[in-house]
């Protein structure tokens, strides 16, 4: 054992003589077998290992993706089908209804984008309603989960517009077109940002961008490839 030394010799004691030798050596083997005696029970009381035990590791494997014991899991969004969810609600347009038709391959031109707006237990369901040749917006609606139903909290039916959920709060983008612009290149864009407030929405921040006049008319006319390796010449 780590610091287990025989009996010192005291400084005064005289030169050992026989008798003193024998019952030094009776001494000293007396002390090595309570060492080992010591050791013998160390070792029983510590299971073998020489050490304490604190009990065996935990090897189960935890598989990625799986909640720890005790922790609650994210519920799963329930998805919608958003052209049926339109179809079924009288407050969209006749317009919106005759337009909402599939594009190629039986798609619908619809998007939709679910987060919390409205601080239900239910994600909320933001739909934006498109054309099929130029994916312009004509349409945007918010849904509200109700008693087992979808309510019709947010409706805007003017092109060009789109909808999007941005930290809680719904930011709607709406492209300005003045008299003789093309469809490609509106003169700008409002960007409102909404809030939900009781029982509707109500906008806190408005933001006007316009677009320059001087791009967008032409082919686009691509710069000379430049050689980094050859030096500048000024």
């Amino acid at each position: 054992m780590r610091g287990l030394r025989g009996p010192v010799r005291p400084a005064t004691a005289g030169p050992l003589t026989a008798g003193t030798a024998g019952s030094f050596a009776a001494a000293t083997a007396a002390m090595v077998a309570v060492a080992a005696l010591c050791l013998l029970a160390a070792g029983c009381s510590t299971g073998g290992t020489g050490t304490r035990d604190e009990g065996a590791a935990v090897t189960t494997p935890v598989e990625r993706g799986v909640p720890a014991p005790g922790a609650s899991a994210v519920p799963p969004v329930k998805t919608v089908d958003a052209a049926w969810l339109l179809r079924g609600d009288p407050t969209v347009s006749k317009r919106i209804k005759a337009d909402l038709k599939p594009c190629s391959e039986g798609a619908y031109p619809v998007d939709t984008s679910y987060g919390n707006l409205t601080g239900g237990s239910v994600p909320d369901v933001v739909v934006n309603v498109m054309t099929c040749g130029d994916a312009v917006g004509i349409g945007t609606y918010v849904y509200r989960a109700k008693d087992e139903t979808y309510q019709n909290v947010f409706a805007v039916e003017e092109p060009a517009v789109y909808a999007t959920i941005d930290r809680g709060e719904l930011v709607l983008t709406q492209q300005v077109y003045a008299k003789g612009d093309p469809v490609a290149y509106p003169s700008g864009e409002d960007v409102v940002t909404y809030s939900w407030s009781d029982t509707k929405f109500t906008e806190r921040y408005r933001v006007r961008n316009n677009y320059s006049s001087a791009v967008g008319d032409g082919a686009v006319e691509a710069p000379d490839a430049v050689d980094p390796t050859v030096p500048r010449q000024n």
